[in-house]
């Protein structure tokens, strides 16, 4: 029961955090700013966030709870693996043209935690 509470709410927290942090990412791009040490910590928190929220959830498939569709697994992996892919993507860059790139990468992943949401037993 715990562990489904703890899931949900970084659901939550995961869909708000990320479209947050996609807005500030617009702000830079728009102001032509570089990205700054506070937002690569954002983006640390986010994907920590994600790890976090797969964690809980894969100990929760270990004592035999499962989502209602399997394509709820799909969604886990893809909150983990994208912002870490971007980084490699980008070497690492932290230029405005990157902002641009985080943000949309950002809202995408707005949208995985909120079909996440949608697709949970």
């Amino acid at each position: 029961m715990l562990l489904r509470v703890l899931h949900d709410g970084l659901a939550n927290t995961a869909l708000l955090y990320t479209l947050l942090v996609a807005l500030w990412s617009f702000w830079l791009y728009l102001r032509r700013r570089d990205l700054t040490s506070h937002f690569w910590g954002a983006l640390v928190i986010a994907g920590l966030i994600f790890a976090l929220q797969a964690l809980i959830g894969t100990t929760m498939v270990l004592q035999g709870r499962y989502p209602w569709r399997n394509v709820h697994y799909l969604y886990g992996v893809l909150g983990v693996i994208t912002l870490p892919a971007t980084f490699a993507f980008t070497r690492g860059r932290g230029g405005y043209r990157e902002a641009l790139l985080y943000g949309v990468i950002l809202l995408f992943l707005t949208g995985v935690a909120l079909r996440a949401q949608m697709t949970a037993g």
